[in-house]
């Protein structure tokens, strides 16, 4: 016999109903229904300099665009410096395109120094930030990458990883004037960036942020929402664990390291399991960017690279 539409509804009603009932009955578990909406999906994209580690020939981020929906990658993060220019033609064919594709541009990662005595110096580098925010605002990025800057006196960036990411400040100067020009060069973008909606991530990357204390003693300096913590996952030296599980709290945005045919600049045995069971535990939702900075093919590499993640975030 055919049952009426109100008898579907009330019947389809009735089922939900009971096994809502049920997933809650003393003495019983949940379904899987309700541990998975208790469990939010953390979404994984790539950066665009996972096929490009500042080579000469730059590698087109249409392609990365393309690569990434192919491999099923939910965004993805876009380097500036990669980027073949800022002209709106050009950008607007990289939202289309990820729009068109199902991807989000979720982060626009940028490079300032702010560790200059030099008030014009660091005016330069403030400037360019505020211009890189109304970039991300054009594509659609929600965030972009900051860096604290270096001083700059061990010449190659090579050396300066060899000595542990630590420089000595420029005569006459200390790190605590670096902090205090670093903090004060951010406090000067933050009503840009709230104005226009961007959220700026500071990123664990050498320089004052080799260090915990030295990323969260600018990070709470500033104290302020629209700067948060962009964690990379393989910019620690010595034991990651411990580092990560003190920035996890406060992260917005991490940079996920795979290093297949060996790092370009070192490797890093890295348990992405583990890792993410300390982002799941300290409440973490957001993108998780692959950065893979391996000498491996970059499309095999990626995708092996996707698998592990997806893996690890999955559980």
């Amino acid at each position: 016999m055919n049952q009426t539409r109100r008898e579907m509804l009330r019947n389809s009603l009735g089922a939900t109903a009971a096994l809502t009932t049920a997933s809650f009955l003393p003495g019983t578990e949940k379904s899987s229904i309700h541990a998975a909406a208790n469990k939010p999906r953390i979404r994984i994209g790539v950066s665009t300099y996972s096929y490009w580690h500042f080579d000469k020939i730059k590698y087109p981020i249409e392609k990365v665009i393309e690569n990434a929906a192919r491999h099923g990658f939910d965004g993805v993060e876009i380097l500036h410096r990669q980027m073949e220019s800022e002209d709106r033609k050009y950008v607007n064919n990289l939202k289309r395109m990820a729009f068109s594709l199902g991807l989000d541009l979720f982060f626009l990662s940028i490079h300032q120094n702010f560790v200059s005595p030099e008030k014009l110096n660091r005016q330069k580098d403030i400037d360019h930030t505020k211009r890189c925010i109304d970039l991300a605002v054009q594509l659609g990025c929600p965030a972009i990458r900051l860096n604290s800057g270096r001083w700059g006196t061990i010449r190659s960036f090579q050396d300066m990883l060899d000595a542990g990411g630590k420089e000595n400040p420029l005569p006459g100067y200390t790190d605590d004037d670096a902090f205090k020009w670093c903090i004060e060069s951010i406090n000067e973008c933050l009503p840009h960036a709230e104005q226009a909606g961007v959220v700026m991530a500071l990123e664990n990357h050498w320089g004052l942020t080799t260090s915990v204390d030295g990323l969260l003693r600018i990070y709470h300096g500033v104290n302020n929402p629209w700067l948060r913590i962009n964690l990379d996952t393989g910019n620690f030296v010595g034991d990651p664990y411990p580092q990560l599980e003190r920035l996890a709290p406060h992260a917005f945005v991490v940079q996920a390291k795979t290093y297949y045919g060996g790092g370009v600049y070192y490797t890093r045995e890295l348990d992405y399991t583990r890792i993410a069971k300390i982002l799941r535990d300290a409440g973490f939702k957001g993108y998780v960017s692959l950065e893979m900075e391996g000498k491996a093919s970059a499309d095999e590499a990626v995708a092996s690279s996707l698998k592990v993640l997806r893996d690890a975030f999955a559980k």
